[in-house]
């Protein structure tokens, strides 16, 4: 039987993606809010598409559902392949879901790792299986301590009563539990700096009039659902006092992809003289990709344009170019919140400083299930 809504303990931040009794379930995030659906992922092809359809996303849920989709893939029934053999095709399969979220593929890296390691120490199978779980419950267990150090360092930045925007769905059905930019607002709030959130709807698939406000309403944080095209209006009155957002993939430079008209709120907030937050783990941050102009941009289906909750919108056969993310430029943004503190300009140094900073407390404190 599949998890319930309301079984996480109350001490616990709420998580979308839950290993039990052997098994993956993810909370269907197409059906909120009107379903609490949980689907039971026994098979690569059904985690493989519970992340390209969206039931799960966000790009750290994305990272850590994709870390127990190796387990789910390695549980299968054989295939005639070895176990290495059946690693690459499901990595690979995981892999090709969803380009722009950088931790989608940082976390099969990683686990590549883990089970290469494991299979160096001529591990059984099932031995081998049980070592990548341990790494993947890890994974969840260390991106929800993440969030929640994001969101104690975010809350420096905000003051008593402000009134944020926030674009998309970065909050905990985004992660393993509690969420960045939301995990924000909601440090801020416990801390009584937020008097109150606007909630871009964000079109084509409304993830914050669906989702984020889902969430703010489970917490009590007190917001508004605004349309996108309103924020500026918004600024203009003088009705927005910050702004904070989440990321899929942060460039070495610091330019932040992240869910379509992101970049038209940042260039509003800069003609207004709003800070422009974006939270996000360093996971997040990928050091490979010089520049926002490298960072692939998911194309998506024209139907979540013509389509609206299943109602068609436009005329029948009309095209859409359904861009899923856009690219905000460094210039724009006004810090960078990560679990190891509050990135500023120019972003090249502070991001190497705060890898460095994780590289030394890494070799201070090894972690056994990555050995």
């Amino acid at each position: 039987m599949s998890p319930q809504a309301g079984s996480t303990p109350s001490s616990e931040p709420f998580s979308p993606i839950r290993w039990q009794d052997g098994t993956l379930y993810l909370l269907d995030q197409t059906l909120l809010p009107a379903e609490e659906t949980w689907i039971r992922c026994d098979t690569t092809d059904l985690v493989a598409d519970a992340i390209y359809r969206l039931a799960v996303r966000g790009a750290p849920a994305i990272g850590v559902a994709a870390g127990y989709g190796l387990v789910v893939g390695l549980q299968e029934e054989p295939s005639g392949e070895d176990l290495a053999q059946r690693f690459g095709a499901v990595s690979a399969q995981l892999r090709a879901t969803r380009p722009t979220a950088v931790n989608l593929a940082w976390a099969l890296d990683r686990g590549q790792g883990v089970f290469e390691r494991a299979q160096a120490q001529d591990l059984g199978p099932q031995e081998v299986i049980q070592r990548l779980l341990k790494w993947a419950e890890q994974l969840h267990r260390d991106d929800i301590a993440t969030n929640l150090e994001i969101g104690k360092n975010g809350a420096t930045l905000f003051a008593e009563g402000d009134r944020v925007l926030t674009h998309c769905n970065a909050g905990t059905l985004a992660t393993a539990g509690y969420g960045t930019a939301i995990g924000v607002i909601q440090s801020s709030w416990e801390e009584g700096k937020v008097g109150q959130v606007w909630v871009d709807e964000t079109r084509p698939l409304l993830q914050g009039a669906r989702l984020t406000a889902w969430e703010l309403k489970r917490l009590g944080i007190p917001f508004r659902v605004v349309t996108d095209s309103s924020a500026g209006a918004l600024m203009s009155r003088g009705m927005v006092d910050r702004i904070v957002v989440g990321a899929d993939r942060i460039a070495a430079n610091g330019d932040a992809a992240n869910k379509i008209g992101t970049y038209t709120v940042a260039v509003l907030a800069h003609r207004h003289d709003i800070p422009f937050y974006v939270a996000a783990p360093l996971s997040t941050i990928d050091l490979g990709t010089a520049t926002g102009d490298d960072i692939p941009i998911e194309e998506r289906e024209a139907a979540e344009i013509t389509r609206v909750l299943g109602t068609t919108i436009a005329p029948d056969g009309a095209d859409a170019l359904n861009l899923a993310f856009d690219v905000t430029p460094a210039e724009l943004i006004t810090a960078i919140i990560t679990e190891k503190g509050v990135l500023k300009a120019p972003f090249g140094d502070s991001i190497h400083r705060a890898f460095e900073s994780s590289r030394k407390e890494r070799r201070l404190t090894p972690r056994a299930q990555e050995s």
